[in-house]
């Protein structure tokens, strides 16, 4: 099963900052904590599945490398998944004892409430784009232009949703905060249920004259090209975000970002394996025996190989750094390249007697080998071969 996204995990943005990463796995801690859900394998997996993706957004060097190559850019670091709940506590002891006001206890039970959300216009949605690439693209890096359809800030109304001259007014019903809140008591404790304000939509304010270009969303609906630079190296499942370039929100809400998700285009000939390629070439028969010298592709070109004299068919001969770059690093991968003899099924009178011919010859079968027969080959390789 593919691993989720540590943002979407979370909740938040991908442009949140620390402090609010900090916050939303707080709360998550706090939903999914054992002592809440006694019993319960979900809230546990949930809980762990929170701090493996706190770990990571909350340290700056760890989320930098997971923006910018997803759950491969972690990989090799000093990343862990965490398999007990005790190592989270003693991992995270500064959440779990308070470290933000109160403890996790008080939360659980009534003694802190959440801090207000501000009024505002919401920010825009993000954009996930899929990108597919061929090995050749990705052994050497390269910059991509992509369409992109997205909503854009209205110009007859410079992004505000009200027509030109005409303010905004502050919403009657939650005062400008742009939420409700609900409190309740209970045995444990008191409890403040927090809810965006269906009058505003949680912006805190209204429109008196909706815009007649965008009905006073703000917004509307555009094409555009954007370029992207994809490193050399990327694989399957990484991915490039594009910050600020995602669909802008209604009424002046902050663009989202796009999200180019990266998928591997299958080669005609080369097979990928971490960085190493592999390639399949054949040979004659007289070219295994005698060697050679031959002509293979590469990822950057053509390359000249050698054949060893009695090279059997099924040998792999190693290319050095003739693969995919290692991402984010130096030197690359290798290409293989697995010989195989050609056995021609069809021939005309003239090669049919050459190789009839051959038959004669003591080298030329399994029984001429050096070491004897008897002693290299079973017997069923032993048995004459007869001529039609």
């Amino acid at each position: 099963m593919a691993k989720r996204d540590y943002y979407e995990i979370l909740g938040v943005s991908r442009d949140a900052p620390q402090d609010e990463i900090k916050k939303a796995y707080r709360k998550m801690a706090l939903q999914h904590h054992p002592d809440r859900n006694p019993g319960s394998k979900q809230a546990e997996e949930k809980f762990k599945e929170a701090a493996e993706a706190y770990e990571v957004l909350g340290d700056t060097a760890k989320r930098q490398k997971y923006d910018q190559y997803g759950h491969e850019g972690v990989r090799g670091t000093d990343f862990r998944p965490f398999t007990d709940v005790n190592d989270i506590f003693s991992t995270f002891g500064d959440i779990f004892g308070g470290g933000m006001g109160g403890t996790i206890f008080d939360e659980m039970f009534g003694g802190q409430t959440r801090h207000r959300r501000r009024g505002g216009p919401a920010p825009g949605s993000d954009l996930k784009l899929r990108l597919k690439l061929t090995l050749e693209e990705i052994a050497t890096g390269v910059e991509k232009k992509l369409k992109v359809k997205r909503w854009k800030a209205c110009e007859s109304c410079n992004g505000t949703g009200a027509r030109s001259g005409q303010s905004m007014t502050t919403c009657p019903v939650c005062n400008g905060a742009g939420e409700i809140r609900q409190v309740s008591r209970s045995v444990f404790g008191q409890f403040v249920n927090i809810t965006a304000c269906q009058n505003c939509e949680g912006e805190g304010r209204v429109i008196k004259d909706p815009c007649t270009t965008c009905k006073g969303d703000g917004r509307v609906q555009g094409e555009s090209t954007i370029k992207v630079n994809i490193p050399a190296g990327v694989t399957e499942g990484n991915y490039i975000p594009l910050r600020g370039e995602g669909s802008v929100g209604r009424r002046g809400g902050s663009p989202g970002d796009i999200i180019v998700v990266i998928e591997e285009e299958q080669h005609e000939f080369f097979t990928r394996r971490d960085n190493d390629v592999t390639l399949d070439v054949f040979i004659s028969f007289p070219e295994a025996v005698l060697g050679a010298d031959i002509e293979v592709p590469t990822l950057n070109g053509r390359s000249r190989m050698k054949i060893e004299p009695g090279t059997t068919s099924g040998t792999v001969l190693r290319m050095r750094e003739k693969g995919i770059p290692h991402l984010n690093s130096f030197g690359r991968g290798d290409q293989l390249v697995r010989v195989n003899v050609w056995v021609p099924k069809v021939l005309n009178a003239q090669e049919r007697a050459a190789i009839k011919q051959l038959l004669n010859y003591e080298h030329i079968g399994p029984e001429g080998a050096s070491g004897g027969a008897e002693k290299n080959h079973p017997p069923f390789a032993r048995v004459k071969k007869t001529q039609s």
